[in-house]
């Protein structure tokens, strides 16, 4: 069974005259083990299929399922629930509290998930993104390629099925930009999960499994590797 399923789905936005189709009638899978990219530029329907996928906005037609669960049928308390379960979010600007540390920054999931990585499942999160020195160190202190770190520690300490990383690498050199998708390649291997990454960078796509270009809202299969 997929991890996530998009059948049929578009997203309409407007009506008659400024009626625009962002996402065009869209069939998408992925696997768990896998890491995807999207690719295309600005405006080109990213960001909608993005926030379809992971339940933040409902498509105009079709059906998103989530682990064989169909989301899109569910009131929004209930998609919220699933949000929070079952994907973390890596955003581009790192979303990160500027008055909390970065062990702060983790607990403060405490509070509205509680069966999120134990005590050594964390510290052993740390060890892979290098982290460990960055604990007591507050967002200003840290560099571009730092936050993305925590950003994708926070996400992946809720031990979600699904991990959606917009734009991860838009702020970062060469260097940085290669060394995150080389952890992001490697959880999403080890810790059997589904990454789906939304970019226009294509310094990305070598790292990916599969590689989706979307133009004008239409999603087109671009390449394909059976081995990771």
């Amino acid at each position: 069974m997929a991890t996530l399923e998009m059948k049929q789905v578009n997203k309409v936005f407007g009506s008659g005259h400024t009626e625009i189709e962002a996402l065009k009638p869209t069939d998408f899978s992925a696997d768990k083990n896998k890491l995807i990219a999207v690719i295309g530029p600005s405006g080109s329907g990213k960001s909608t299929f993005l926030t379809i996928a992971g339940g933040l906005q409902t498509p105009t037609n079709g059906n998103v399922l989530i682990n064989g669960t169909d989301i899109t049928k569910l009131k929004e308390k209930q998609r919220s629930a699933i949000r929070l379960r079952e994907i973390g979010f890596v955003l581009q600007a790192s979303n990160l509290v500027p008055f909390l540390n970065v062990k702060q920054q983790l607990q403060l999931l405490d509070k509205v998930k509680k069966d999120n990585l134990p005590s050594e499942k964390l510290q052993e999160l740390y060890q892979t993104l290098g982290m460990e020195k960055l604990l007591n160190s507050f967002p200003a202190d840290l560099s571009g390629g730092e936050r993305q770190r925590v950003a994708i520690a926070k996400a992946l300490y809720t031990n979600p099925s699904i991990i959606l990383a917009d734009e991860p690498t838009a702020s970062l050199d060469s260097d940085r930009a290669f060394e995150v998708m080389e952890m992001l390649k490697e959880l999403t291997v080890n810790n059997n999960k589904t990454t789906i990454v939304v970019t226009h960078d294509t310094r990305l796509i070598d790292y990916c499994n599969k590689v989706y270009k979307i133009t004008d809202g239409r999603l087109s299969l671009q390449t394909e590797r059976t081995k990771s």
